[in-house]
């Protein structure tokens, strides 16, 4: 087989000799593909990075998933804006279906695989097992695991296809130990780097790869049974081996929940936040996607009275800032936030929303003030966001027309990622704030969980031992169960409460919360008013998504998740 590559790269061009020859024709083929530790970088780092365009964090991730948890939720203003066809309400409802853009996700972890199998293929020599394409095939495991985990049954793309060749689905559990023995394989093979710097940001590490593991044992109970009787008393086998890695984590010293939250999440975040296992990198001066998972969703963000956005007439009255946005937080994880001293609390814009220091972030206590003309002559009063929610039509999420103000501030907005004013104006809402995956208070978290499920720890820590661990680094109080989860959810203990309350406050808007919520049995429940849109509650087969109709063309072979 002979690769032609067209085009010269400069990078390749210059890790050999020096260029002497200017006149080279553009079109010049390599019959080969060039053997050097650049090229290999290079066609490594873009199986690394598919996750920057939608498969982390586009506009199908936070569309589909991220509003399926019970944190954030779309509000439309009358059917025709921001409604779109029903792609942003529909995820929050629970009413997603084939057509909605938001679970194209599919495609786009099929595609990842696809690339990085096709560099497995040159690297990974006759076995496909080489130790020098560990990385690729830890990022593999990645998709895999999230195709796994969105869509249920699904393909396992260990190879490249031959010609009249397909991939079928594979049962869930099936797909959950392939990734299992993949991760253990590559483990064991010492290959993946363990060091945490420059080198290896954004890049699979040992640590990514174990990370990852925690993940997926923590959900095998989830992941090994039928998805309609999970519950949070769902037996699962993998406590121990959780613990394991989890410690193994932690036994590292390589990583800390460290003091201060929210510098973690600003645009100068990065290589130096020791809370970052893996991360994805984030430029919007060449980032692909749209978003970064933070302007779109934060375009209400009021730094200052000039704001960050023109000012922005809604009916009479000019919103300082722009207020208006489609997605705000439910009154349930707003109530969350309610540690004193904690500095979570800060994220949140509620009542009596005060400007953010440009510069620093800090929150001032210069109020945001509304304005009633577009000459700021009319001083309205300090712009107020109120908790509660009411749809005027519930069915598509809808609070009433935004040409009244009344409407546009309903709903608490959340504000996890601030971006730079240069961003923002510069390169059309794309941020420079890198977005974690794996983080060590999640790991932190994890155990504490298993431990609570009935898991061994040879270290003999607590589970209230580890989530006060976590809630240091923002000076929130530690646990006191005189004051908090006295009124579980049902089939939750008061500690069961703590925990995932605490997992909502320290890991909102990571896209972790709808697999959270499945593990606890909680995903069913009603919050912000979710079933007066029609749904079923008891829905349980949309604990998974329906296959994309594109992908169900492609691949005829295929049965339809059930209910869709």
């Amino acid at each position: 087989m002979k690769l032609y590559i067209k085009g010269l790269i400069m990078g390749l061009a210059l890790a050999g000799t020096a260029c002497t020859d200017l006149d080279t024709d553009i079109n010049t083929q390599y019959t080969e593909f060039p053997d050097s530790e650049i090229a290999r970088r290079g066609a490594y780092n873009g199986c690394y990075y598919y996750i920057r365009n939608e498969a982390w964090v586009g506009r199908n991730f936070w569309e589909g998933i991220l509003t399926q948890g019970d944190e954030i939720t779309c509000v439309c203003y009358t059917e025709s804006y921001y409604f779109d066809s029903g792609r942003f309400f529909k995820g929050s409802a629970h009413l997603l279906d084939p057509d909605c853009q938001g679970i194209g996700l599919l495609g786009d972890l099929m595609a990842g695989i696809t690339y990085t199998n096709s560099q497995i293929v040159i690297y990974g020599g006759e076995t496909l097992k080489d130790p020098n394409v560990a990385t690729l095939r830890a990022i593999r495991a990645f998709y895999h695991f999230w195709m796994m985990e969105l869509y249920g049954d699904a393909p396992i793309m260990d190879h490249s296809l031959e010609e009249g060749e397909y991939y079928d689905r594979q049962p869930r559990a099936k797909v959950a130990e392939f990734v299992e023995q993949e991760l253990l394989e590559i483990l064991e093979q010492n290959a993946l780097p363990e060091n945490n710097d420059l080198s290896t940001y954004g890049t699979p590490t040992r640590w990514m790869a174990e990370a990852l593991l925690a993940k997926l044992y923590l959900n095998w109970g989830v992941y090994t049974n039928d998805i309609n009787t999970v519950d949070n008393n769902t037996p699962n086998p993998k406590l121990d081996d959780c613990i394991k890695w989890c410690n193994d984590l932690m036994a590292s010293g390589l990583f800390e929940v460290g003091q201060g939250y929210r510098k973690k999440f600003f645009p100068d975040n990065g290589v130096q936040i020791k809370d970052f296992i893996y991360a994805v990198p984030m430029d919007p001066a060449t980032l692909g996607a749209n978003y970064s998972g933070g302007a779109e969703f934060y375009r209400w963000v009021t730094f200052h009275n000039t704001g960050l956005i023109a000012p922005q007439i809604v009916g009479d009255y000019v919103l300082t800032g722009g207020v208006i946005g489609n997605f705000v937080m439910t009154k349930e994880a707003v109530a969350r936030f309610c540690l004193e001293g904690d500095e979570r609390n800060d994220m949140v814009l509620a009542e009596n929303v005060c400007q953010f220091d440009p510069k620093t972030f800090e929150k001032t206590t210069t109020p945001v003030i509304l304005y009633k003309d577009a000459r700021h002559r009319k001083k309205v009063g300090q712009l107020s966001f109120t908790v509660d929610v009411n749809y005027e039509n519930p069915s598509i999420l809808s609070v009433g027309d935004e040409s009244d103000y009344n409407n546009t501030i309903q709903g608490a907005r959340l504000v996890k990622y601030p971006p730079r004013e240069e961003d923002y104006k510069s390169w059309g809402r794309k941020q420079a704030n890198d977005i974690p995956v794996f983080r060590f208070a999640d790991i932190l978290l994890t155990k504490a969980e298993c431990i609570l499920r009935g898991g061994n720890d040879p270290m003999g820590q607590t589970a209230e031992e580890l989530i006060n661990q976590v809630r240091d680094c923002s000076s929130a109080p530690h646990v006191d169960k005189t004051k908090e989860g006295l009124n579980p959810a049902q089939g939750l203990s008061q500690m069961d409460q703590i925990l995932l309350d605490e997992r909502s406050r320290e890991l909102i808007y990571e896209m972790w919360r709808r697999n959270d919520l499945i593990r606890f049995g909680q995903f069913e429940a009603d919050w912000m008013g979710k079933s007066n849109t029609g749904l079923d509650d008891k829905a349980t087969w949309r604990r998974l998504c329906p296959i994309p109709r594109g992908e169900m063309e492609r691949n005829t072979n295929w049965s339809q998740n059930y209910g869709y």
